[in-house]
């Protein structure tokens, strides 16, 4: 899949200049050299559309070559239209500073077009879990637009109203036409989180960052001023009416007649195509197969039934569902797009590692991080941040709260899984080192040494009996099973099961050392086995020989070469 990594790489890259060209833009001073910038940055988009054509075309490529990764696919394409159309902002809002934003109007089915660009945004609220309505009066109605300008616009603001609206919120679109048959008023409405009157003042200028910060949205502060420069190049009007915590409502006015435009913006040959708007926004059904993709918060299962398990948090979907995708052939997946939901997972789920983005909606990652490693039964649990902030003050404040590990965005997901992969071999190797050093009377043991003595001494009281389980196990150490669970898996690298199996079989190689006549059915009851033929297939499983042949050979002083490596 080379050509898959090229198309990430690109797309990283393309992502890395847009954000570099950004900030020399809002740090230039002066209109001169603001110009100078401008000009540079439409450049700079100008060229990147075309390398974003060649990994859009070798996605199709792709695609037609190994078409079983069609989720990988619709990811890509989806990041690559994303990145189009940040880029198509950029040209278009740099037109319009410079006077060089020009209308083409054709004719056509003006309620049609509408009604269909929506329904293609609709997936949008749809994965928001967002009830999304569409009125139109009259439902047909024949007028002259600009298809690409109003595209933009109608996106620019349902999208906005999604990005502020919470999960099971209400938007919608109300196109109505004039008395006079010669205007058409777009209504968008929501019941979000609405505008501040001090962020009311500076609505539509360039760059203003709004509110996404606090909703942890997407934002790049273009969309709002280059859609009131569209409705603006119409010759409309452009109203915004909100209510903090209530909702907001955008009221659009433009004309459509041919009158109200001038003989160069009019193409009188070429009618609009309705099925053009299907092209112009895709379709985030394409990458959520809901018949197919099992719920998000699901746990994935790879097939080792003892393999680590993570909790993925990340309000990114997309980066969310890569990450799930990729992982979990190798470990048991949990996911949640908050620390909200994340809390909730690791109070009920048995977890081994937690890999959390830092900015996100309900609580943060590094507020996740706090809460977590102040808490006796979880703090020893491994957490990986993730995060757009490159400021080193931003990583040490995560490091401070307790963050095992710190990684910048963009990032590859095979360091990510290194990452991963050490974080759990380190604490192994740790645990197991301080194992082989025997604790003298004098010395002071660890919270953790003090634990896994108890751990172990409470497994050999109760070593001969059958019935000394998981649940068990937890009672007689006072502590609920996800807290013992978590304990043992970080501290000995085993689940509750396999601690107590191992320590049993541990016991019952001492005694088929020091009692070489006994008989294996005496010696598995002595080891809590009801069947002695499980016990045997358990033994040999550990140690290569069977019982029987380990106790005949520690009889006769004749131990193989396999048996005596069975006795390290």
């Amino acid at each position: 899949m080379n050509i898959a990594y090229n198309i990430a790489l690109g797309i990283a890259i393309i992502a890395i200049l847009i954000i570099h060209g950004r900030m020399l833009y809002q740090q230039s001073i002066g209109r001169r050299n603001r110009r100078k910038m401008e000009e540079v940055f439409t450049n700079i988009s100008h060229e990147l559309l075309t390398p974003l054509t060649v990994i859009s075309a070798s996605v199709d490529h792709l695609r037609e070559q190994e078409p079983n990764h069609a989720s990988d696919y619709a990811l890509m394409q989806l990041n690559i239209e994303r990145m189009v159309r940040l880029l198509q902002q950029i040209l278009e809002t740099s037109k319009s500073h410079s006077g060089e934003l020009k209308l083409l109007v054709s004719q056509g089915d003006v309620m049609q077009y509408i009604r269909q660009t929506a329904l293609c945004i609709e997936p949008l609220m749809h994965k928001r879990d967002q009830t999304f309505t569409i009125e139109t009066k009259p439902n047909s109605m024949m007028g002259w637009i600009d298809t690409d300008k109003l595209d933009k616009i109608i996106y620019n603001l349902l999208s906005n109203a999604a990005k502020y609206t919470k999960a099971g919120g209400n938007i919608s679109l109300r196109v109505m036409t004039n008395n006079l048959y010669d205007h058409i008023i777009i209504q968008i409405t929501d019941d979000g989180i609405g505008i501040s009157a001090n962020k009311m003042k500076n609505l539509y200028h360039r760059f203003h960052d709004g509110e996404y910060r606090r909703m942890q949205a997407k934002g790049n502060g273009l969309g709002l001023a280059l859609t009131h420069d569209l409705v603006m190049l119409h010759g409309g009007t452009i109203n915004c009416e909100s209510k903090e915590n209530i909702g907001t409502t955008f009221t659009v006015t433009i004309p459509i007649t041919k009158e109200a435009f001038l003989p160069e913006q009019v193409d009188e040959n070429n009618a609009f195509d309705l099925s053009k708007t299907q092209s112009n926004i895709i379709d985030l059904k394409a990458l959520y197969p809901e018949d197919d993709e099992p719920p998000m918060s699901a746990a994935i299962q790879p097939t080792d039934e003892n393999a680590y398990r993570l909790l993925l948090v990340e309000d990114n979907e997309e980066l969310l569902m890569l990450m799930r995708t990729l992982l979990s052939k190798r470990y048991h997946i949990y996911t949640a797009s908050n620390g909200k939901e994340a809390l909730d997972i690791v109070k009920s789920k048995h977890l081994d590692l937690i890999v959390s983005d830092v900015m996100m909606p309900e609580m943060d990652g590094n507020e996740l991080t706090q809460k977590i490693k102040s808490k006796p039964e979880w703090n020893h649990l491994p957490i990986i941040l993730l995060t757009a902030k490159t400021n080193e003050e931003d990583r040490k404040e995560s490091m401070i709260i307790g963050a095992d590990d710190y990684i910048a965005k963009p990032f590859r997901l095979g360091d990510l899984e290194l990452r991963i992969d050490n974080l759990i071999s380190n604490r192994k190797r740790i645990m197991e080192a301080a194992g082989k050093e025997p604790i003298t009377e004098n010395q002071q043991i660890s919270p953790d040494d003090e634990f896994m003595q108890r751990a172990y001494k409470c497994v050999l009281d109760h070593l001969d009996d059958s019935d000394f389980d998981r649940d068990a196990f937890a009672k007689a150490m006072g502590a609920s099973g996800s807290t013992l669970y978590n304990k043992l898996r970080v501290l000995t690298g085993m689940n509750i099961t396999t601690y107590i199996r191992d320590i049993r079989m541990k016991e019952a190689k001492r005694l088929a050392e020091s009692h070489s006549n006994m008989r294996v059915s005496d010696l598995a009851y002595r080891v809590g086995f009801k069947d002695p033929k499980y016990f045997a297939t358990c033994f040999k499983k550990e140690f290569g020989v069977q019982p029987s042949e380990y106790m005949e050979a520690q009889s006769n002083g004749t131990a193989t070469s396999q048996q005596m490596s069975a006795s390290r």
